[in-house]
């Protein structure tokens, strides 16, 4: 199941097999994705021929979700018009002024004494498409499709380890090449996808389907450091700014927008502090989530680096007296945990810790094919067959 998106911390993209084939058996039609991020999950199902609605806080994946779920132009009509945009002369402008610099040798410190993230041949074509894109896009969803092929472009040539509050001493060879845009992947279908771009609890009561999914955001499991530096507002901030394009006042080393401040555009599941029980407050979210959710299936998907923990889901789950069978699967963090070529983000070691995803499958009607309670399946992702060879045995 090919799908496509960025460079992303936490993508789901290995098990999307294991998750179609988890849902297959339950004769669902309407799915919702809750916490879509870039969208590959809900490509996914779309693809398997669901009818898919997402939903996102971040502005970008707002952007994805109408280019892959919603545009219904081919692939031949956008092809045209992206060859005219490769072709613009690049200008200096906004991004380059913060977010370009010179080769300088390999080194990606710019006069200013600050890592860039782009080199300046690519910050230029991007100050001149931008504008561009703006000019010629005759609907939302069509600049929609434009600024998702910039995107996936421009994270293609980025010097950074897979997310924007830390760039790269010496340019990635990656930085050398020159972006250019292509005709994203598309799906085109006839059902009708819908795309939101709302807090989750302000979108619950409007949305009815067979099947959610959910994938939330977490905080580290560092009980002695704050999730600061893994909120995705503030990781991927440098897309919010190519989408709207509206020159925000930047601040610290890494020129990020001023809104995604921890204080301004942290979420409740990433938060690290715990109830006057004790208890992490992103349990009582996950609990309210699950309890607040329309539809005859739930699946959550959590790691097993966050707040929250197995046990705590589990618990949470007998309190709302929710059958459950779990699927827990191994596998190596994704490619930015395995960047051994830069100190910056690893320590010694740290490639080799394993990292397990859990899937919780829970019946919340109770009228619809039940579950096995509390049934755990083990998978490794590394062995997985591709999708429809092998079902996990949950039913």
């Amino acid at each position: 199941m090919e799908t496509e998106g960025i460079k992303y911390t936490g993508s789901k993209r290995e098990i999307i097999p294991t998750l179609l084939e988890l849902v297959r058996p339950l004769n669902v039609s309407t799915v919702f994705d809750g916490f879509t991020g870039t969208t590959r999950v809900a490509q996914a199902f779309k693809k398997a021929g669901y009818t898919v609605y997402a939903n996102d806080v971040a502005v970008w994946s707002k952007i994805f979700g109408d280019c892959y779920l919603v545009n219904q132009k081919p692939t031949t009509y956008y092809q045209p018009i992206l060859d005219r945009l490769n072709k613009i002369p690049g200008k200096r402008g906004w991004f380059s002024e913060h977010y370009g610099g010179e080769p300088n040798g390999g080194s990606a410190i710019n006069g200013d004494g600050k890592k860039k993230m782009w080199q300046f041949h690519n910050t230029m074509k991007l100050d001149a498409i931008r504008e561009e894109i703006d000019n010629i896009a005759k609907d939302a969803v069509e600049k929609s499709v434009l600024l998702t092929s910039l995107i996936i472009a421009m994270d293609k040539v980025d010097s950074s380890v897979g997310h924007h509050v830390s760039y790269l001493k010496r340019w990635a060879p990656r930085a050398y090449n020159t972006m250019r845009m292509v005709v994203p992947k598309l799906i085109i279908d006839d059902k009708k996808h819908k795309i939101f771009n709302k807090e989750i609890f302000d979108l619950l009561d409007d949305v009815k389907v067979d099947l959610a999914y959910f994938d939330p955001p977490y905080g580290s499991s560092n009980e002695l450091m704050p999730p600061s530096r893994v909120r995705y507002a503030s990781y991927y901030h440098l897309w919010k700014t190519v989408c709207l394009n509206d020159k925000p006042k930047v601040v610290g080393v890494a020129d990020r927008r001023e809104d995604v401040s921890d204080v301004v555009a942290g979420s409740i599941f990433e938060d690290f502090r715990k109830n006057e029980d004790g208890r992490y407050v992103v349990i009582d979210a996950l609990k309210k989530l699950i309890d607040k959710t329309n539809a005859k299936y739930i699946v959550l998907s959590y790691n097993n680096n966050g707040r929250a923990t197995f046990d705590a889901i589990t618990e949470i789950l007998r309190e709302l007296k929710m059958k459950c069978s779990i699927l827990e699967m191994d596998y190596r963090k994704n490619v930015m945990a395995t960047m051994a070529w830069t100190n910056e983000w690893l320590s010694s070691g740290h490639e080799d810790i394993k990292n397990k995803e859990f899937l919780f499958l829970i019946q919340k009607d109770k009228s619809a094919k039940p579950v096995t309670d509390f049934k755990i399946e083990k998978v490794n992702l590394r062995e997985s067959v591709p999708v429809g060879q092998k079902k996990p045995a949950l039913f």
